[in-house]
C-alpha cells in the first residue's frame, strides 16, 4: 500500500522564516503555514497534522500555550520549538511541556531535515506501540489448522488465491469455528505479514462504546474522554481490520462503516475533519446477513460491499475428519503450556471425539483438551478421561443396528436417559427401576436391548 507524505504545520510570524522552512521540507512533506497560534488551532481541527514547527514568541497566544493545547488534544503530534535566541531555560521548559526538540533560527538545513525526520520516526514508533497493544496479547500458536477434510483444504486453496488482493472478505460460520484464525491466515498470506492485524469483536463491546472504539474520539467529545484516542480503523492503517460479529453493528454505525469502505475515510467522535484510512477489511458473522437485510436489520448496500469474497467455514460436525489433527495440535500446545508429557490420545478415545456433535465447534474441542491435559498424569488420554456426554453420544453401540432413523433416535434417547438415571442412583439397577417408576424386568430388558450394561461398565470405571 502506498504511504502518503506526512503533514508539517509551520507556525511562525516571520514570513521569511516560513518561506525558508517550506523550501527545506516541501520535497518530503506536505507543508501548511500560519502566522499565529490563533490561526494554527483551526488548522489542527481541520487537517490531519503530524508534525509542528512552532515559534516560541508569537503574537497573541504564545508558542508554549499552543504546545500545551497540542499535547492535551493531539498527543501523537510531535512538536519542534523554534526560537531566535539560545536560552537553556527556554529549552528545558519546552521539553517539560512535551516538545520533541528545541532549535534556534540559525539552524543548519541538513540538521533540521534530520531532526524532522527523527521526530517523524518517533511518531511512527508511538503509533506502532498503540497498534501492538491493540492486537491480541497472546499470539502464540494462533494459527488456522489445515485438517484432513476436503472442505478445509478447499478453503485454504481459496485463501491462497485471494490473500494478496485488496478485496473485502466475508467469513460466515457458527461461533467457535475459527473465523478469526482464518482471517489471520488471510492476513499472513497477503504478502505483508508484519503489517498490523487489528481484531474487533463487536458483540463484546458495550453498545455505547462501539463508535469511539472503531472510529476514535477527540478530547472532550463525551464524558470521560480526557484525551484524544485513535480508533481501530486508524490503528489498522496499511494493514488488516477484522470485524467479528459484524451483523451486530447498529444501523447508524453501519452507515459510517460503509463510508469508511467506499470513501476510505472516517471521522472521530467529536471530530470535525475526515481522516483518510487505508486497510484491508475482513468481516465475519454467525448470522444470516441476507435474512437480516430482508428484515431491515442490516443495510443492503453494506451487505453487498462486504460480501465481495464470501468464505463459509463449516461447523466441526460437518468436517469430523479434522478432529484428530486439531486434537493433537491442542495436545501439543497444552503439553507445552502446562509442562506435561502426555504422549497422545488413544484410538478408541479419538473415535469417540470424532463421533461427538461438537455444538461449540473448535473452541469446545480446545477447551476439552486443555482440561484433560491439565488434570491428567497419564501417558495417554483414554476413554475413561472423557466427560459423560461423550459416552452418551455413542449412537450405535456394538451389536445394535437401527432399522430406521426414528428407531435410532428413540434408542439413543432411551439409552442416554437410562444411563443418566443409573448414574444418579449410584449404578444400582433396582434403585434405578424404582426411580424411573418401571418394573425391574422392563429396565433389565431395555439395558440388554440397548447395550447399556457395556456402556455402564465403562462409565463406572471412568
Amino acid at each position: 500500500m502506498s504511504t502518503k507524505p506526512k503533514t508539517v504545520l509551520i507556525v511562525d510570524d516571520d514570513e521569511g522564516m516560513r518561506d525558508t522552512l517550506t523550501a527545506i521540507l516541501k520535497r518530503e512533506y506536505r507543508v501548511l503555514r500560519v502566522a499565529s497560534g490563533e490561526a494554527a488551532l483551526p488548522v489542527l481541527n481541520r487537517e490531519d497534522v503530524d508534525l509542528i514547527l512552532l515559534d516560541i514568541r508569537l503574537p497573541g497566544i504564545s508558542g508554549f500555550e499552543v504546545l500545551r493545547i497540542v499535547k492535551e488534544n493531539y498527543s501523537l503530534v510531535e512538536v519542534i520549538m523554534i526560537s531566535a535566541i539560545n536560552e537553556i531555560e527556554t529549552a528545558v521548559q519546552a521539553m517539560k511541556h512535551g516538545a520533541y526538540h528545541y532549535v534556534t533560527k540559525d539552524f543548519d538545513y541538513d540538521q533540521l531535515r534530520s531532526l524532522v525526520r527523527n521526530a517523524s520516526e518517533r511518531q511512527d514508533l508511538n503509533r506502532q506501540v498503540l497498534t501492538l497493544s491493540a492486537q491480541v496479547a497472546d499470539q502464540t500458536g494462533r494459527e488456522f489448522i489445515v485438517g484432513a477434510s476436503k472442505c478445509t483444504r478447499d478453503i485454504v486453496d481459496l485463501v491462497h488465491k485471494i490473500a494478496k488482493l485488496s478485496a473485502t472478505v466475508l467469513i460466515l460460520g457458527e461461533s467457535g469455528t475459527g473465523k478469526e484464525l482464518l482471517a489471520r491466515l488471510v492476513h499472513r498470506e497477503s504478502g505483508e505479514p508484519e503489517a498490523p492485524f487489528i481484531a474487533v469483536n463487536l458483540a463484546a463491546i458495550p453498545r455505547e462504546l462501539v463508535e469511539s472504539t472503531l472510529f476514535g474520539h477527540e478530547r472532550g467529545s463525551f464524558t470521560g474522554a480526557h484525551r484524544q484516542q485513535l480508533g481501530k480503523f486508524e490503528l489498522a492503517s496499511n494493514g488488516t481490520l477484522f470485524l467479528d460479529e459484524v451483523g451486530d453493528l447498529r444501523m447508524d454505525l453501519q452507515a459510517k462503516l460503509l463510508r469508511a469502505i467506499q470513501e476510505g475515510e472516517i471521522e472521530r467522535v467529536g471530530g470535525t475533519k475526515p481522516i483518510k484510512t487505508e486497510f484491508r477489511l475482513i468481516a465475519a458473522t454467525n448470522i444470516d446477513l441476507e435474512k437480516a437485510v430482508k428484515e431491515g436489520r442490516f443495510r443492503e448496500d453494506l451487505f453487498y460491499r462486504i460480501n465481495v469474497i464470501p468464505i463459509r467455514l463449516p461447523p466441526l460436525r460437518e468436517r469430523a475428519e479434522d478432529v484428530p489433527q486439531l486434537a493433537e495440535f491442542f495436545l501439543k500446545r497444552y503439553n507445552a503450556r502446562f509442562r506435561k508429557r502426555i504422549q497422545g490420545i488413544t484410538d478408541p478415545t479419538m473415535a469417540m471425539l470424532t463421533k461427538y456433535w461438537w455444538p461449540g465447534n473448535i473452541r469446545e474441542l480446545e477447551n476439552l483438551v486443555e482440561r484433560l491435559v491439565a488434570v491428567s498424569d497419564k501417558e495417554f488420554i483414554a476413554e475413561e478421561d472423557l466427560p459423560l456426554e461423550f459416552h452418551f453420544a455413542q449412537l450405535e453401540p456394538v451389536g445394535t443396528t437401527a432399522k430406521s432413523l426414528f428407531e435410532g433416535a428413540t434408542n439413543t434417547f432411551e439409552r442416554n436417559y437410562i444411563l443418566r438415571a443409573l448414574e444418579k442412583c449410584g449404578w444400582n439397577v433396582t434403585g434405578t427401576a424404582e426411580y424411573l417408576g418401571i418394573p425391574l424386568s422392563t429396565l433389565k430388558y431395555k439395558m440388554d436391548k440397548l447395550s447399556v450394561r457395556q456402556l455402564a461398565r465403562r462409565l463406572r470405571g471412568a
